[in-house]
Protein backbone atom coordinates (compact mmCIF):
# COMPACT_ATOMS: atom_id res chain seq x y z
CA UNK A 1 0.00 0.00 0.00
CA UNK A 2 1.53 3.36 -1.01
CA UNK A 3 2.45 5.75 1.76
CA UNK A 4 1.02 9.26 1.53
CA UNK A 5 3.75 11.83 1.90
CA UNK A 6 3.01 15.06 3.83
CA UNK A 7 1.68 17.93 1.66
CA UNK A 8 1.46 15.53 -1.26
CA UNK A 9 -2.27 15.79 -1.83
CA UNK A 10 -2.76 19.38 -0.56
CA UNK A 11 -0.94 21.83 -2.85
CA UNK A 12 -3.07 24.67 -1.48
CA UNK A 13 -1.36 24.25 1.89
CA UNK A 14 2.01 24.96 0.37
CA UNK A 15 0.61 28.07 -1.35
CA UNK A 16 -0.98 29.19 1.92
CA UNK A 17 2.28 28.68 3.81
CA UNK A 18 4.20 30.68 1.21
CA UNK A 19 1.58 33.46 1.34
CA UNK A 20 1.76 33.57 5.14
CA UNK A 21 5.56 33.65 5.04
CA UNK A 22 5.46 36.49 2.50
CA UNK A 23 2.92 38.39 4.61
CA UNK A 24 5.05 37.93 7.72
CA UNK A 25 8.16 39.12 5.90
CA UNK A 26 6.25 42.14 4.56
CA UNK A 27 4.94 42.93 8.03
CA UNK A 28 8.45 42.71 9.48
CA UNK A 29 9.77 44.99 6.75
CA UNK A 30 6.95 47.54 7.05
CA UNK A 31 7.08 47.54 10.87
CA UNK A 32 10.82 47.99 11.01
CA UNK A 33 10.69 50.79 8.42
CA UNK A 34 7.86 52.56 10.30
CA UNK A 35 9.68 52.32 13.64
CA UNK A 36 12.90 53.54 12.02
CA UNK A 37 11.31 56.57 10.37
CA UNK A 38 9.27 57.38 13.49
CA UNK A 39 12.34 57.24 15.70
CA UNK A 40 14.41 59.24 13.20
CA UNK A 41 11.76 61.97 12.94
CA UNK A 42 11.52 62.11 16.73
CA UNK A 43 15.28 62.40 17.05
CA UNK A 44 15.38 65.17 14.46
CA UNK A 45 12.58 66.98 16.29
CA UNK A 46 14.38 66.60 19.60
CA UNK A 47 17.53 67.96 18.05
CA UNK A 48 15.67 70.97 16.64
CA UNK A 49 13.97 71.67 19.95
CA UNK A 50 17.29 71.39 21.73
CA UNK A 51 18.70 73.94 19.27
CA UNK A 52 15.74 76.23 19.98
CA UNK A 53 16.29 75.97 23.73
CA UNK A 54 19.97 76.73 23.15
CA UNK A 55 19.00 79.78 21.06
CA UNK A 56 16.72 81.10 23.85
CA UNK A 57 19.45 80.52 26.40
CA UNK A 58 21.95 82.25 24.11
CA UNK A 59 19.69 85.33 23.85
CA UNK A 60 19.30 85.53 27.63
CA UNK A 61 22.97 84.87 28.30
CA UNK A 62 24.07 87.50 25.79
CA UNK A 63 21.49 89.93 27.14
CA UNK A 64 22.94 89.40 30.60
CA UNK A 65 26.42 89.95 29.14
CA UNK A 66 25.20 93.27 27.71
CA UNK A 67 23.93 94.38 31.11
CA UNK A 68 27.11 93.24 32.83
CA UNK A 69 29.27 95.07 30.26
CA UNK A 70 27.17 98.20 30.77
CA UNK A 71 27.65 98.23 34.51
CA UNK A 72 31.34 97.40 34.37
CA UNK A 73 32.01 100.14 31.85
CA UNK A 74 29.97 102.68 33.80
CA UNK A 75 31.74 101.85 37.03
CA UNK A 76 35.29 101.68 35.71
CA UNK A 77 35.28 103.45 32.38
CA UNK A 78 37.46 100.72 30.90
CA UNK A 79 36.68 99.90 27.26
CA UNK A 80 37.51 96.19 27.60
CA UNK A 81 34.23 95.76 29.45
CA UNK A 82 32.44 96.63 26.20
CA UNK A 83 33.85 93.67 24.25
CA UNK A 84 30.98 91.27 25.30
CA UNK A 85 28.53 94.05 24.49
CA UNK A 86 29.89 94.46 20.95
CA UNK A 87 29.72 90.70 20.21
CA UNK A 88 26.35 90.12 21.93
CA UNK A 89 24.22 91.92 19.35
CA UNK A 90 25.30 89.64 16.50
CA UNK A 91 24.89 86.47 18.59
CA UNK A 92 21.40 87.49 19.72
CA UNK A 93 20.38 88.28 16.13
CA UNK A 94 21.53 84.86 14.95
CA UNK A 95 19.74 83.18 17.87
CA UNK A 96 16.50 85.04 17.06
CA UNK A 97 16.79 83.90 13.41
CA UNK A 98 17.20 80.26 14.51
CA UNK A 99 14.16 80.57 16.75
CA UNK A 100 12.08 81.99 13.92
CA UNK A 101 13.19 79.19 11.59
CA UNK A 102 12.36 76.56 14.17
CA UNK A 103 8.94 78.02 15.03
CA UNK A 104 7.95 79.10 11.52
CA UNK A 105 4.85 76.85 11.59
CA UNK A 106 3.72 77.94 15.07
CA UNK A 107 2.17 81.48 15.02
CA UNK A 108 1.65 81.64 18.77
CA UNK A 109 5.27 80.90 19.47
CA UNK A 110 6.38 83.28 16.74
CA UNK A 111 4.53 86.09 18.56
CA UNK A 112 6.51 85.23 21.69
CA UNK A 113 9.72 85.37 19.66
CA UNK A 114 8.68 88.79 18.35
CA UNK A 115 8.02 89.95 21.90
CA UNK A 116 11.38 88.62 23.03
CA UNK A 117 13.10 90.38 20.16
CA UNK A 118 11.30 93.63 21.08
CA UNK A 119 12.45 93.39 24.69
CA UNK A 120 15.98 92.63 23.54
CA UNK A 121 15.98 95.66 21.25
CA UNK A 122 14.63 97.89 24.01
CA UNK A 123 17.22 96.61 26.47
CA UNK A 124 20.08 97.07 24.03
CA UNK A 125 18.78 100.55 23.18
CA UNK A 126 18.72 101.47 26.89
CA UNK A 127 22.28 100.18 27.28
CA UNK A 128 23.42 101.98 24.16
CA UNK A 129 21.87 105.23 25.43
CA UNK A 130 23.52 105.04 28.85
CA UNK A 131 26.92 104.30 27.33
CA UNK A 132 26.54 107.15 24.87
CA UNK A 133 25.62 109.57 27.67
CA UNK A 134 28.56 108.28 29.72
CA UNK A 135 30.91 108.88 26.84
CA UNK A 136 29.48 112.46 26.46
CA UNK A 137 30.11 113.14 30.18
CA UNK A 138 26.41 113.57 31.00
CA UNK A 139 26.68 111.78 34.33
CA UNK A 140 23.34 112.93 35.68
CA UNK A 141 21.56 111.82 32.53
CA UNK A 142 22.90 108.23 32.43
CA UNK A 143 22.47 107.87 36.17
CA UNK A 144 18.90 109.05 35.84
CA UNK A 145 18.25 106.36 33.19
CA UNK A 146 19.66 103.68 35.46
CA UNK A 147 17.62 104.85 38.43
CA UNK A 148 14.37 104.58 36.45
CA UNK A 149 14.65 100.72 36.52
CA UNK A 150 13.76 100.59 32.81
CA UNK A 151 16.66 98.19 32.17
CA UNK A 152 15.61 95.88 34.99
CA UNK A 153 12.02 95.90 33.74
CA UNK A 154 13.13 94.98 30.20
CA UNK A 155 15.30 92.19 31.55
CA UNK A 156 12.41 90.81 33.59
CA UNK A 157 10.10 90.94 30.60
CA UNK A 158 12.68 89.17 28.41
CA UNK A 159 13.29 86.58 31.11
CA UNK A 160 9.54 85.85 31.42
CA UNK A 161 9.17 85.45 27.67
CA UNK A 162 12.27 83.24 27.57
CA UNK A 163 10.87 81.15 30.41
CA UNK A 164 7.63 80.64 28.47
CA UNK A 165 9.58 79.61 25.40
CA UNK A 166 11.78 77.24 27.39
CA UNK A 167 8.84 75.70 29.27
CA UNK A 168 6.95 75.22 26.02
CA UNK A 169 9.92 73.59 24.39
CA UNK A 170 10.52 71.43 27.46
CA UNK A 171 6.92 70.29 27.36
CA UNK A 172 7.18 69.48 23.68
CA UNK A 173 10.49 67.69 24.28
CA UNK A 174 8.75 65.61 26.94
CA UNK A 175 5.98 64.82 24.46
CA UNK A 176 8.54 63.84 21.81
CA UNK A 177 10.39 61.66 24.30
CA UNK A 178 7.15 59.99 25.31
CA UNK A 179 6.49 59.34 21.62
CA UNK A 180 9.96 57.85 21.26
CA UNK A 181 9.36 55.63 24.27
CA UNK A 182 6.05 54.52 22.80
CA UNK A 183 7.73 53.79 19.49
CA UNK A 184 10.44 51.82 21.27
CA UNK A 185 7.81 49.94 23.24
CA UNK A 186 5.94 49.15 20.05
CA UNK A 187 9.15 48.01 18.43
CA UNK A 188 9.99 45.88 21.46
CA UNK A 189 6.51 44.34 21.45
CA UNK A 190 6.73 43.82 17.67
CA UNK A 191 10.12 42.16 17.98
CA UNK A 192 8.82 39.91 20.76
CA UNK A 193 5.72 39.07 18.73
CA UNK A 194 7.76 38.35 15.63
CA UNK A 195 10.16 36.27 17.71
CA UNK A 196 7.26 34.23 19.06
CA UNK A 197 5.79 33.86 15.57
CA UNK A 198 9.18 32.86 14.20
CA UNK A 199 9.59 30.33 16.99
CA UNK A 200 6.12 28.94 16.29
CA UNK A 201 6.90 28.80 12.57
CA UNK A 202 10.19 27.07 13.32
CA UNK A 203 8.45 24.55 15.56
CA UNK A 204 5.84 24.02 12.85
CA UNK A 205 8.63 23.52 10.32
CA UNK A 206 10.40 21.08 12.62
CA UNK A 207 7.21 19.09 13.12
CA UNK A 208 6.51 18.98 9.40
CA UNK A 209 10.12 18.15 8.67
CA UNK A 210 10.03 15.34 11.25
CA UNK A 211 6.80 14.05 9.73
CA UNK A 212 8.32 14.27 6.26
CA UNK A 213 11.47 12.46 7.37
CA UNK A 214 9.41 9.78 9.10
CA UNK A 215 7.31 9.39 5.98
CA UNK A 216 10.39 9.22 3.78
CA UNK A 217 11.98 6.72 6.12
CA UNK A 218 8.84 4.59 6.09
CA UNK A 219 8.68 4.92 2.32
CA UNK A 220 12.38 4.01 2.04
CA UNK A 221 11.81 1.00 4.30
CA UNK A 222 8.89 -0.06 2.17
CA UNK A 223 10.97 0.36 -0.99
CA UNK A 224 13.83 -1.56 0.64
CA UNK A 225 11.45 -4.35 1.63
CA UNK A 226 10.07 -4.46 -1.91
CA UNK A 227 13.61 -4.37 -3.31
CA UNK A 228 14.70 -7.17 -0.98
CA UNK A 229 11.63 -9.17 -1.99
CA UNK A 230 12.38 -8.60 -5.67
CA UNK A 231 16.05 -9.48 -5.17
CA UNK A 232 15.02 -12.63 -3.32
CA UNK A 233 12.66 -13.53 -6.16
CA UNK A 234 15.40 -12.77 -8.69
CA UNK A 235 17.83 -14.98 -6.77
CA UNK A 236 15.24 -17.75 -6.65
CA UNK A 237 14.49 -17.40 -10.35
CA UNK A 238 18.20 -17.22 -11.14
CA UNK A 239 18.84 -20.35 -9.12
CA UNK A 240 15.90 -22.04 -10.82
CA UNK A 241 17.16 -20.97 -14.24
CA UNK A 242 20.68 -22.11 -13.35
CA UNK A 243 19.33 -25.44 -12.19
CA UNK A 244 17.20 -25.69 -15.32
CA UNK A 245 20.21 -24.82 -17.45
CA UNK A 246 22.26 -27.46 -15.63
CA UNK A 247 19.51 -30.01 -16.08
CA UNK A 248 19.20 -29.16 -19.76
CA UNK A 249 22.95 -29.35 -20.15
CA UNK A 250 23.08 -32.70 -18.42
CA UNK A 251 20.11 -33.85 -20.51
CA UNK A 252 21.84 -32.69 -23.67
CA UNK A 253 25.10 -34.38 -22.66
CA UNK A 254 23.15 -37.54 -21.89
CA UNK A 255 21.36 -37.40 -25.23
CA UNK A 256 24.66 -36.77 -27.02
CA UNK A 257 26.23 -39.71 -25.21
CA UNK A 258 23.20 -41.89 -25.99
CA UNK A 259 23.25 -40.84 -29.62
CA UNK A 260 26.99 -41.51 -29.81
CA UNK A 261 26.51 -44.96 -28.29
CA UNK A 262 23.64 -45.68 -30.67
CA UNK A 263 25.74 -44.62 -33.63
CA UNK A 264 28.62 -46.76 -32.39
CA UNK A 265 26.52 -49.78 -31.54
CA UNK A 266 23.93 -49.71 -34.30
CA UNK A 267 25.22 -47.66 -37.20
CA UNK A 268 28.76 -48.89 -36.61
CA UNK A 269 27.59 -52.50 -36.54
CA UNK A 270 25.58 -51.99 -39.75
CA UNK A 271 28.48 -50.38 -41.57
CA UNK A 272 30.91 -53.06 -40.33
CA UNK A 273 28.51 -55.85 -41.40
CA UNK A 274 28.14 -54.23 -44.81
CA UNK A 275 31.91 -54.00 -45.12
CA UNK A 276 32.31 -57.70 -44.23
CA UNK A 277 29.53 -58.71 -46.62
CA UNK A 278 31.22 -56.74 -49.39
CA UNK A 279 34.51 -58.55 -48.72
CA UNK A 280 32.75 -61.96 -48.80
CA UNK A 281 30.98 -60.97 -52.01
CA UNK A 282 34.28 -60.05 -53.67
CA UNK A 283 35.84 -63.38 -52.68
CA UNK A 284 32.73 -65.32 -53.74
CA UNK A 285 32.81 -63.95 -57.28
CA UNK A 286 35.38 -65.93 -59.34
CA UNK A 287 36.13 -63.52 -62.18
CA UNK A 288 34.10 -60.31 -61.89
CA UNK A 289 33.99 -57.99 -64.86
CA UNK A 290 35.78 -54.67 -64.89
CA UNK A 291 32.53 -52.78 -64.35
CA UNK A 292 31.59 -54.95 -61.35
CA UNK A 293 35.08 -54.56 -59.91
CA UNK A 294 34.79 -50.79 -60.28
CA UNK A 295 31.39 -50.82 -58.61
CA UNK A 296 32.67 -52.97 -55.75
CA UNK A 297 35.61 -50.60 -55.18
CA UNK A 298 33.27 -47.60 -55.21
CA UNK A 299 30.95 -49.31 -52.74
CA UNK A 300 33.93 -50.14 -50.49
CA UNK A 301 35.10 -46.49 -50.58
CA UNK A 302 31.58 -45.32 -49.80
CA UNK A 303 31.41 -47.64 -46.78
CA UNK A 304 34.82 -46.34 -45.59
CA UNK A 305 33.58 -42.77 -46.05
CA UNK A 306 30.44 -43.59 -44.03
CA UNK A 307 32.56 -45.08 -41.26
CA UNK A 308 34.70 -41.89 -41.22
CA UNK A 309 31.61 -39.70 -41.11
CA UNK A 310 30.22 -41.83 -38.28
CA UNK A 311 33.49 -41.50 -36.39
CA UNK A 312 33.54 -37.70 -36.92
CA UNK A 313 29.95 -37.34 -35.73
CA UNK A 314 30.76 -39.38 -32.64
CA UNK A 315 33.79 -37.22 -31.93
CA UNK A 316 31.60 -34.13 -32.25
CA UNK A 317 29.04 -35.56 -29.87
CA UNK A 318 31.36 -37.11 -27.29
CA UNK A 319 35.12 -37.06 -27.87
CA UNK A 320 36.36 -40.59 -27.73
CA UNK A 321 39.51 -39.64 -25.91
CA UNK A 322 37.46 -37.90 -23.16
CA UNK A 323 35.08 -40.85 -22.83
CA UNK A 324 37.66 -43.59 -23.04
CA UNK A 325 40.93 -42.12 -21.74
CA UNK A 326 40.00 -39.12 -19.54
CA UNK A 327 40.20 -35.32 -19.44
CA UNK A 328 43.94 -34.79 -19.80
CA UNK A 329 44.44 -37.08 -22.82
CA UNK A 330 41.41 -35.51 -24.44
CA UNK A 331 42.89 -32.01 -23.90
CA UNK A 332 46.25 -33.16 -25.29
CA UNK A 333 44.52 -34.62 -28.36
CA UNK A 334 42.55 -31.39 -28.94
CA UNK A 335 45.74 -29.33 -28.54
CA UNK A 336 47.48 -31.60 -31.08
CA UNK A 337 44.73 -31.00 -33.60
CA UNK A 338 44.88 -27.22 -32.86
CA UNK A 339 48.64 -27.15 -33.48
CA UNK A 340 48.28 -29.10 -36.72
CA UNK A 341 45.60 -26.70 -37.99
CA UNK A 342 47.19 -23.39 -36.93
CA UNK A 343 50.90 -24.08 -36.40
CA UNK A 344 50.69 -22.09 -33.14
CA UNK A 345 52.68 -23.67 -30.27
CA UNK A 346 50.79 -24.43 -27.05
CA UNK A 347 52.53 -24.51 -23.67
CA UNK A 348 50.82 -27.19 -21.56
CA UNK A 349 50.76 -27.60 -17.77
CA UNK A 350 48.36 -30.45 -17.01
CA UNK A 351 48.21 -31.91 -13.52
CA UNK A 352 46.28 -34.93 -12.32
CA UNK A 353 42.80 -33.81 -11.20
CA UNK A 354 39.85 -35.59 -9.65
CA UNK A 355 36.55 -34.69 -11.33
CA UNK A 356 33.20 -36.22 -12.14
CA UNK A 357 31.88 -36.76 -15.65
CA UNK A 358 29.90 -33.47 -15.81
CA UNK A 359 32.91 -31.47 -14.64
CA UNK A 360 35.15 -33.15 -17.21
CA UNK A 361 32.69 -32.39 -19.97
CA UNK A 362 32.33 -28.77 -18.85
CA UNK A 363 36.09 -28.21 -18.69
CA UNK A 364 36.64 -29.87 -22.05
CA UNK A 365 33.87 -27.72 -23.57
CA UNK A 366 35.74 -24.63 -22.37
CA UNK A 367 38.98 -25.91 -23.93
CA UNK A 368 37.20 -26.63 -27.21
CA UNK A 369 35.39 -23.28 -27.26
CA UNK A 370 38.42 -21.13 -26.39
CA UNK A 371 40.73 -22.93 -28.84
CA UNK A 372 38.09 -22.57 -31.56
CA UNK A 373 37.90 -18.81 -30.86
CA UNK A 374 41.69 -18.58 -31.04
CA UNK A 375 41.66 -20.46 -34.38
CA UNK A 376 39.05 -18.14 -35.93
CA UNK A 377 39.68 -14.73 -34.36
CA UNK A 378 42.80 -14.32 -32.21
CA UNK A 379 45.67 -14.43 -34.77
CA UNK A 380 47.88 -15.47 -31.86
CA UNK A 381 51.48 -16.71 -32.03
CA UNK A 382 51.59 -18.37 -28.61
CA UNK A 383 49.05 -20.09 -26.34
CA UNK A 384 49.36 -21.33 -22.75
CA UNK A 385 47.02 -23.86 -21.16
CA UNK A 386 47.11 -25.12 -17.58
CA UNK A 387 44.92 -27.47 -15.54
CA UNK A 388 45.66 -27.60 -11.81
CA UNK A 389 43.95 -28.32 -8.51
CA UNK A 390 43.65 -25.40 -6.06
CA UNK A 391 42.26 -26.78 -2.82
CA UNK A 392 38.64 -27.77 -3.37
CA UNK A 393 38.64 -26.33 -6.89
CA UNK A 394 39.84 -27.31 -10.34
CA UNK A 395 41.42 -24.34 -12.14
CA UNK A 396 41.64 -24.22 -15.94
CA UNK A 397 43.56 -21.32 -17.49
CA UNK A 398 43.97 -20.44 -21.17
CA UNK A 399 45.80 -17.38 -22.46
CA UNK A 400 46.92 -16.12 -25.86
CA UNK A 401 48.84 -13.13 -27.17
CA UNK A 402 46.39 -12.42 -29.96
CA UNK A 403 44.44 -9.29 -30.89
CA UNK A 404 41.91 -9.57 -28.05
CA UNK A 405 38.52 -7.83 -28.13
CA UNK A 406 36.96 -4.65 -26.79
CA UNK A 407 34.27 -5.88 -24.43
CA UNK A 408 32.11 -8.74 -23.21
CA UNK A 409 29.66 -8.34 -26.11
CA UNK A 410 31.78 -6.75 -28.81
CA UNK A 411 32.51 -9.79 -30.97
CA UNK A 412 31.40 -13.26 -31.95
CA UNK A 413 34.07 -14.78 -29.75
CA UNK A 414 32.69 -12.85 -26.79
CA UNK A 415 29.24 -14.31 -27.47
CA UNK A 416 30.75 -17.80 -27.50
CA UNK A 417 32.50 -17.13 -24.20
CA UNK A 418 29.18 -15.96 -22.76
CA UNK A 419 27.57 -19.35 -23.40
CA UNK A 420 30.57 -21.06 -21.79
CA UNK A 421 30.22 -18.71 -18.80
CA UNK A 422 26.58 -19.75 -18.32
CA UNK A 423 27.55 -23.40 -18.41
CA UNK A 424 30.31 -22.98 -15.81
CA UNK A 425 28.29 -20.71 -13.50
CA UNK A 426 25.32 -23.11 -13.61
CA UNK A 427 27.62 -25.67 -12.00
CA UNK A 428 28.61 -23.25 -9.20
CA UNK A 429 31.90 -22.21 -10.79
CA UNK A 430 33.41 -18.90 -11.88
CA UNK A 431 34.36 -17.82 -15.38
CA UNK A 432 36.75 -14.85 -15.68
CA UNK A 433 37.77 -13.20 -18.95
CA UNK A 434 40.34 -10.43 -19.28
CA UNK A 435 40.88 -9.00 -22.75
CA UNK A 436 41.76 -5.74 -24.45
CA UNK A 437 42.50 -4.84 -28.07
CA UNK A 438 46.07 -5.80 -28.89
CA UNK A 439 46.71 -7.39 -25.50
CA UNK A 440 45.40 -10.91 -26.01
CA UNK A 441 42.82 -12.81 -23.98
CA UNK A 442 43.08 -14.52 -20.60
CA UNK A 443 40.37 -17.00 -19.56
CA UNK A 444 40.26 -18.67 -16.14
CA UNK A 445 37.70 -21.22 -15.00
CA UNK A 446 37.24 -22.39 -11.42
CA UNK A 447 34.97 -25.35 -10.70
CA UNK A 448 34.40 -27.01 -7.33
CA UNK A 449 35.36 -30.65 -7.02
CA UNK A 450 32.30 -32.41 -5.57
CA UNK A 451 32.42 -35.61 -3.58
CA UNK A 452 32.72 -38.28 -6.27
CA UNK A 453 31.08 -41.66 -6.47
CA UNK A 454 33.05 -44.68 -7.49
CA UNK A 455 33.19 -45.05 -11.25
CA UNK A 456 32.92 -41.29 -11.94
CA UNK A 457 36.46 -40.14 -11.24
CA UNK A 458 39.15 -39.01 -13.59
CA UNK A 459 42.66 -39.39 -12.23
CA UNK A 460 44.42 -40.05 -15.51
CA UNK A 461 47.77 -38.26 -15.48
Amino acid sequence: MPIALPWRFAPWRRSLAMALAAALALAVFAGSEWIYHRARDSMFSLGARDNARTAVQTVMRRLLDVETAQRGYLLTGRSQYLEPYNAAETDMAHAIIRLREHLRNDPAMLRLVDALEEQVLQKTSEVEATISLYDQGAQDAWQGILLTDIGREKMENARRIADVLLVTEDRRVAIERAGIYRTLDMGRVSVHALTVLSLLAYLFFLSKNAALRASRQAHAQQLQAERDSLEHQVRLRTAELAQLNLSLQELRDGERSGLARAMHDELGALLTTAKLDLMRLRHAMPTPSDEVTMRLKHLNATLDQGIDVKRGLMEGLVPGALHNLGLQPAIEDRVRVFQELTGVPVELDLQAVVADTATRQALFSVVQGVLSNIERHAHASRVTLSLVTDGPQVVLTLADNGQGFAGPSGSTSAQGLKSLRHRIESRGGSFTVRSAPGEGTHVQVRLPTPELNEGHTDTTP
